[in-house]
């Protein structure tokens, strides 16, 4: 598969609902420490542009990344053979080849059964790694492209349809989640856009939610970082800092992206104390209402479990989010390219020894 890149401007990134596609996300990786490019890209039948992401980690481990990106691709047997040869051409605009590149696929699945549209499709779920490799490899020259070993923003998500009024997106959530909502109002709760002097505010709340569910902790600067970038002009992305309070309580926080179209729940956080009064669901119908007033069609709530599995370390967030209703979109996730093997396989197994860790 023959691919033409040509090098532009950050700036010159095409508006997009992927917010991790834009230029407002380069400039705040850029401040954590991430060098941005960008690159228009053609083949026959198929156009667009991507943001790409370089930095050393360590071990002088170079890594590229893509963030939710290229946002349009082939046809789900041709993935492969589209990233090889788009690897191929990325390596060669890059003075000193990274040890890889990784790519964090907005692609639909290609484990997602076909129906007609508007038909629930049936999810038969994903087969190990090693048989996704089988498949993405199919047809490529080289066979070197892996799974990664942790998918780094969103396999699985919850997609809200903001189509219609108030009423008709409540009946189409779940019973238990809309009596959440409105006894969080009955009970007194508020929610207010928050400025970033009470961003340290929204991190202990954050950090609270970590540990109550295991996940990793990111560093402040990873919230703070959102802050300083300016709208660059009108089709950049908004972002927005809601907290919910009940009298002198913080109960639950969110950050929310609006990048065209589609409202991207970017970060959320909640109390383990006064659990009982809501704050999250508050929040949750806050966004929603918000993602409306702006013109959204969409409300990406983020990562869930891929199906009801009470095993998953997602499925916490699965009943919660499912339960706004929506549907769930299974992308394509993460996937490497190695270009330098041995540096790769040094970072590959200290993903592993941390995943590893954090199951542990």
């Amino acid at each position: 598969m023959k691919i033409q890149l040509q090098p532009k401007e950050t700036k010159s990134l095409f508006a997009t609902d992927i917010v991790f596609q834009t230029f407002f996300w380069s400039q705040v990786k850029s401040r954590l420490g991430w060098r941005p490019s960008a690159f228009n890209f053609s083949c026959p039948g198929l156009s667009g542009d991507l943001l790409l992401l370089t930095r050393t980690l360590g071990r002088e481990v170079s890594v590229a990344y893509v963030p939710q990106g290229p946002e349009f691709g082939p046809a789900p047997e041709h993935y492969g053979r589209f990233l090889e040869s788009l690897s191929d051409r990325l390596t060669d605009q890059m003075g000193s080849p990274p040890a890889f590149i990784r790519y964090d696929l907005p692609w639909k699945s290609q484990y997602m059964e076909d129906g007609n549209e508007g038909e629930k499709r049936r999810w038969p779920g994903r087969p190990e790694a090693r048989l996704q490799e089988v498949r993405m490899n199919f047809g490529t020259n080289a066979w070197k492209l892996r799974k990664a070993v942790t998918d780094l923003t969103v396999a699985d998500a919850v997609h809200l349809d903001l189509d219609g009024g108030e009423d008709e997106i409540l009946s189409r959530m779940k019973p238990k989640t809309r009596y959440n909502i409105r006894l969080a109002a009955k009970k007194g709760v508020s929610v207010f856009f928050a400025s970033i002097e009470l961003l340290p505010i929204f991190y202990e709340l954050y950090c609270q939610t970590a540990e109550r569910n295991g996940f990793p902790v990111c560093g402040y600067e990873h919230f703070s970082a959102l802050f300083p970038v300016p709208a660059s002009d009108s089709d950049s992305p908004e972002r927005h800092f809601l907290l919910a309070t009940h009298g002198d309580r913080f109960l639950a926080g969110a950050i929310i992206t609006i990048s065209r179209r589609t409202a991207t729940y970017l970060f959320g956080a909640s109390s383990t104390e006064n659990r009982n009064l809501m704050g999250s669901y508050a929040i949750q119908w806050a966004a929603i209402r918000l993602a409306r007033a702006k013109g959204c069609l969409v409300y990406d709530m983020g990562a869930v479990a891929p199906a009801p599995d009470p095993d998953h370390p997602f499925y916490g967030m699965y009943r919660f989010k499912t339960g706004f209703g929506g549907s769930i979109i299974h992308r394509t996730g993460s996937w490497d390219y190695p270009l330098d093997e041995e540096k790769y396989e040094i970072f590959r197994n200290q993903e592993i020894i941390g995943r590893m860790q954090l199951n542990g």
